[in-house]
């Protein structure tokens, strides 16, 4: 464990200095809670370096080969990358390069103790710092959940590194309307749960799952202090215009309607009671070019964990 602190302003860190600033305690989840984690052989790395974040290590996992086109697979709320293995493997085959983060406060990334740290900015800057500090190219950019919310703002950014896109399950929320009701259900029973059973929770969400991979999304979090950001994610969904984020996804959705040039394909589980079928077609409406959803009748929010029949049909869909 360590300590850094946070200038409000900007999102900064440095370590081991306080500068009058807020101090907040650095978690790590051991390896050995790992060890066992069932279908996911991915060797964790670390950038510590990104810019900004000095004294945070966010964990991804690279494979493929260096100069292969790109999947970069972001992943949401209460999860981390392991979401991902069963869609993996058919990225890998189709000649592709993976490249999935776990968000700071997720997965085998950093922990940061303090839900005050974890804001709209502090998560978004850090993509667009891995991006950088990869050099990331011929991106094809694949989200859900909260995955999309910040990963469908990272194009209009650096348009010229993101090609195609696969979406799933997610939202651009920018304020003017009111938020659906499935979400404000699912924010209010997440605000009721500090120690939220995540492992539990996806059992639910997928009944699919063996014991060993429920295990795998409680792996992440020993104990309730490890899941401030997972308590977090959900009050930082921006419900007004003036929100934190709003004007980001705003600007996000003129990108998608008005710019984007590049091939999409979205996919949607329909058991979905909080981003599903007509939160996604509203989304449909915003990417230009995008052709008929692709819709799985079974899959719920966490439709990677139907990986192996969505992910050939959205690389069919994309011409793979």
């Amino acid at each position: 464990m360590g300590f850094v602190s946070l200038n409000p302003s900007y999102g900064a860190y440095e370590a081991g200095t306080f500068r009058g600033e807020l101090m907040t305690e650095i978690l790590h989840t051991p390896p050995k809670r790992f060890a066992t984690v069932p279908g996911f052989p991915y060797r964790a790395r670390g950038r510590g370096d990104l810019p900004g974040y000095a004294g945070l290590s966010m964990a991804y996992i690279d494979e493929g080969p260096a100069g292969a086109p790109v999947f970069l697979c972001l992943h949401g709320q209460p999860t981390w990358s392991y979401l991902y293995r069963r869609m993996i493997p058919h990225f890998l085959a189709a000649g592709g390069r993976v490249v999935a983060p776990d968000f700071f406060g997720f997965g085998r990334s950093d922990k940061p103790a303090d839900e005050a740290v974890y804001t709209f900015d502090f998560h978004r800057n850090s993509l667009i710092a891995l991006v950088s500090a990869l050099d990331l190219e011929n991106i094809t950019l694949v989200v859900q959940d909260w995955g999309g919310l910040l990963g469908l703002t990272l194009p209009m950014e650096m348009p010229q590194r993101f090609h195609r896109l696969i979406v799933m399950n997610t939202a651009l929320p920018g304020g003017e309307v009111a938020l659906p009701k499935g979400f404000l259900d699912w924010r209010a029973f997440s605000n009721s749960q500090p120690d939220m059973a995540i492992g539990r929770l996806m059992a639910r969400a997928c009944p699919h799952l063996t014991a060993a991979e429920i295990a795998a999304y409680d792996a992440p979090f020993p104990d309730a202090t490890y899941k401030a950001g997972v308590r977090r994610f959900p009050n930082l969904v921006p419900e007004f215009p003036d929100s934190d984020g709003a004007a980001i996804e705003r600007a996000a959705r003129d990108f998608w309607r008005n710019a984007w040039s590049g091939e999409s394909v979205m996919a949607i589980g329909m058991a979905d009671p909080v981003l599903g079928a007509p939160v996604m077609r509203a989304l449909h409406a915003d990417i230009r070019g995008c052709p008929p959803p692709l819709e799985f009748a079974e899959a719920g929010h966490f439709i990677q964990e139907w990986g192996d029949a969505v992910a050939p049909a959205v690389l069919a869909g994309l011409g793979n």
